[in-house]
């Protein structure tokens, strides 16, 4: 059985915000976990842990909504992208995916790392109004997944990769 693990939504941090490179912020979320007793995992370990140590079903699920979403990926098993998003901003403490879509979108994932838990923040600006109605309509079940994903990274063994 799996030890609790608190995944707490938060404001977005302003270090956070400083980090995008979106024109605006049109949506943003951010949540917290504790990761004391996790090891020293950088960023990048973090944000790989989360999106590429879902079960293989999470991460086929994930690929389809980011599809439906229209948001340009590459390929999964791209060393330079974690789980097909590209890397625009690499470092120990700070991972920064990017990506648009064709649908009127640009989103960045946040990864960054406090000496005693992780911050993960999702940030879009959105074009049109499409783009407005679309995520408005999954806004909430992305939170929920984000939540679920997080636990289940906070759970796995620092370093493991799939």
């Amino acid at each position: 059985m799996y030890a609790t693990v608190y995944v707490e939504q938060t404001p977005v941090a302003a270090t956070v915000r400083a980090r995008s490179a979106l024109e605006r912020i049109d949506y943003a979320d951010a949540f917290r976990v504790a990761t004391a007793g996790e090891g020293e995992r950088t960023a990048e370990e973090w944000a790989r842990a989360m999106l590429q140590g879902a079960p293989a079903a999470t991460r086929q699920a994930l690929r389809e909504g980011w599809r439906m979403l229209g948001l340009r990926l590459g390929p999964t098993e791209d060393p330079d992208r974690v789980l097909g998003w590209p890397m625009r901003e690499r470092g120990p403490d700070c991972v920064v995916l990017a990506a648009t879509s064709w649908l009127g979108m640009r989103a960045e994932l946040v990864f960054l790392r406090e000496p005693d838990a992780l911050r993960f923040s999702t940030l879009i600006t959105l074009r049109n109004p499409l783009a407005r109605v679309v995520w408005a309509t999954i806004a909430a079940k992305h939170r929920r997944v984000v939540r679920q994903l997080l636990a289940q990274a906070c759970r796995s063994p620092a370093g493991a990769r799939s």
